[in-house]
Formats: C-alpha cells, structure tokens, sequence
C-alpha cells in the first residue's frame, strides 16, 4: 500500500472520531445552556413569589464537648440560605462564633462554638433559631467529653478493637482441630450454621445502615448511597473471587478452592467489623455507651463465631499456623480502625458507607458458600436436608442470643 493510500484512509477515520466526540458532546454542552438558562430565568421562584417564605432545612450532624463549651458541626440541607442569628441552651440565649459564618447556602457548613459550662452525665438541649425565626434543635443526651484526637485516646481504642475484633475472631479459630474431625454431614451443617451466623450479620448491618442513612441530611440520599455501596462491596468482591480462582487454576498462586472462600469470608466479616468498630467508637465518643464493659462484652461474644465461619471452608485442609493468623488479622484488625474513625473523627456519611460494605461483603459471601454447598444440584435442594436446615437455623439463633447482650 503507497503512503498516499494511507494517507487518504486515514483522513476519514480522523472526520469519523471527530464527529464522534461532536455527538457525544453536543448533548452535554445543550444540558448546560438549559441548566443555566433555568437558573436565570429561576421559574420555581416565579411561581413561590416575593413574599414567600425561605425553605429552611438545618441538619446538626455531630456535638462535640470540650473543656471551653459545646461545638455544633451544622449543615444546610435546604435549597435556600439560612441565617442562623440566635443561639439557645437550656432556654437561655447564649453567644457564639461561626468559624465559617453563620449565614449558609445550600450544602454549606460551619461550626458552631458555644462557651457554655454543661455538666457530665446531665442532658441538654440546644437550639438553633435563624432569622426567620425558625428554630432547630440538638438533644446532647448524656453530656460526656468527647475523646480528643490524642495518643491516649488512640491507645484506648486500639484496645476497644482488640478486644471485640482480634481476640474473639482468633478464639473462634481455635475450633479448627474439632471441626477437621467432622464427617461429609457434619461439615454441610457446620457450612449451614456458617450461613445462618453470616445471615444474621446481613441482617443486622442491613438495619443499621438504613437506620444511618435515615438520619442523614436528605441532600446526601442516604438509603441510595447504602445501596450503591452495598452493591459496589458485592461486586468488587465477586470480581476478587473470580480473580483468585482463575490465577489459582494457572497455578500462579497457592491455595484450594476452599481457601479463596475463607479468604473472601475473612474479608466480608472484616468489612463488617470496621462498621462494627465505627458504631462503637461513635457511641462512645458520643457517650451513648454508658454501659460500655457491657458493649464490649457482648461484641465480644457476638464475634467468636466469626472465626468459626472463616474456618469452616478449610476444616480438611490442614491451613498452616501463619494462613490462620492471615485470615484472623483480615477479619479482626479492621474492628481497630473502625472505631479509630468512629471515636476520634465521627462522619455519618463514612458509616453509612461502610454498614453498606460491610452489607454488600457478606452477601457476596453468603453466596458463594451456597455455590459451594451446592455442587452440580440446586441450591434449594442441597439447603432442603433436615441437618442443613438445622445448622441454618442453629447459627441465626446462637448470633441472635449473643447479638442480645449487644443490643
């Protein structure tokens, strides 16, 4: 082929990208003229008048108690701005500073700092009334300090994580030399009672983060952004399977079938436990945990049967003592950083998220024990023998008993 021939084919592919991007880009660059020709012409203030009143919506996402007073982490959640002129605690009118002004537009923050004297243990009220007169309120239940992002605090809840993630998770790995003793039916009701425990899981962190998104300011959509991060969790965890099976099979790596799906449970029970660790460290930073011995006890006893889960896969395989402590550290430490972040940097957002993780990895986990469970037959003909259906059972019972003395 001459170069003259190449040159001339060439030309058209070039016209022909060229008017490909012009298509792509040409309904993008209408959509902004029409957003901004709405936002000029503004017809839904036409229609609402000059004399209608502002949509005030005030979210108070966190109270924070120091030394120096109360502070308030405030959002507008309205379309329209917010004035916030006068600040109430207790029913009296006290002074305070806005570090970001106390006017907001929509979306915008500031801190709201009050040099009021609270009183540990004693509740209070505060209250935001803007311009309008419109009034928002905070209910601090149980006044107690809250933890300061220091080493001491860092150190506490290091501990707080050991105790109700690491510890319990490695406990449970210690059944591993009577589950290897079990026959073929006993372990279909070990991998039952492994679906039953990760059931229930689903369950609870299911209703914990709707619960969450539920009292997120409305602008965020908290039950969508659950959903996309339950189905995100899903699918990044199914494509990790599919990944460690298919490098396995060209033997690039070690390990049995039953190991990936220890490995996959040891991730989704650890992307439960960083929710976990997250709702613990925000009760106790925001001083919902007044019976916190008794918390962490019944985490603690909530979360020996998740290493019985991690385990039940490779019960014949004889893991060595190091793959143990891998899948021990990968379900438990993530307990730590949870309540790192929930104790010391509190975000309501990040703990919806991660619930929805933590949700969306245990469903994908519940699945492919089902898979393996199953074989070549159906999966509600394997789930339809007595022992199965026992061992389903047994497991949603044992983590509800335990999940009592959490709740």
């Amino acid at each position: 082929m001459t170069p003259e021939a190449v040159t001339s084919d060439a030309a058209p592919a070039r016209r022909s990208g060229a008017h490909l991007w012009l298509a792509a880009l040409l309904p993008l660059v209408l959509l902004a003229g029409l957003v901004a020709l709405i936002i000029r012409t503004g017809p839904a203030e036409r229609l609402r008048g000059d004399d209608a009143p502002p949509v005030e919506r005030l979210s108070i996402d966190r109270a924070v108690l120091r030394e120096d007073g109360i502070t308030l982490s405030v959002l507008n959640d309205g379309p329209d701005p917010v004035t916030i002129a006068q600040v109430i605690v207790d029913d009296a009118y006290w002074a305070f500073t806005a570090d970001r002004g106390s006017m907001l537009n929509h979306l915008g923050k500031t801190t709201i700092s009050i040099p009021y004297p609270w009183v540990a243990g004693e509740a209070h009220l505060v209250k935001l009334i803007t311009s309008t007169g419109t009034t928002f309120e905070h209910e601090i239940a149980v006044a107690v300090r809250t933890p300061a992002p220091d080493a001491r605090h860092l150190a506490v809840f290091t501990l707080i994580g050991i105790y109700v993630g690491v510890i319990p998770v490695a406990l449970g790995l210690l059944w591993l030399p009577l589950v290897a003793r079990l026959g073929r039916t006993g372990l279909d009701v070990l991998l039952a009672l492994t679906v039953g425990l990760l059931v229930f899981l689903l369950v609870d962190a299911v209703h914990e983060g709707l619960e969450a998104a539920a009292g997120l300011p409305g602008s965020y959509q908290g039950a969508a952004l659950f959903v996309a991060g339950a189905a995100g969790a899903y699918l990044a965890l199914e494509s990790l399977g599919a990944w460690l099976r298919a490098r396995r099979a060209r033997a690039k790596i070690g390990g049995s079938p039953g190991w990936v799906l220890a490995l996959l449970i040891a991730v989704g029970i650890g992307l439960h436990n960083f929710g976990e660790g997250l709702a613990i460290g925000a009760a106790f930073a925001l001083g919902e945990a007044a019976l916190g011995t008794l918390l962490i006890i019944g985490f603690t006893l909530h979360n020996t049967t998740e290493g019985l889960a991690i385990i039940a896969p490779i019960a014949k395989e004889k893991p060595s003592v190091g793959s143990l402590l891998q899948l021990g550290l990968i379900g438990g430490v993530p307990t730590i950083a949870g309540a790192w972040l929930g104790g010391l940097v509190y975000s309501p957002v990040a703990a919806v998220l991660f619930l929805a993780l933590g949700a969306g990895a245990i469903a994908q986990v519940v699945v492919q024990i089902a898979r393996q469970m199953a074989g070549a037959r159906p999966v509600s003909e394997r789930f339809a023998s007595a022992p199965v259906m026992i061992g389903l059972f047994a497991g949603f019972v044992v983590m509800y008993a335990t999940g009592m003395l959490v709740g």
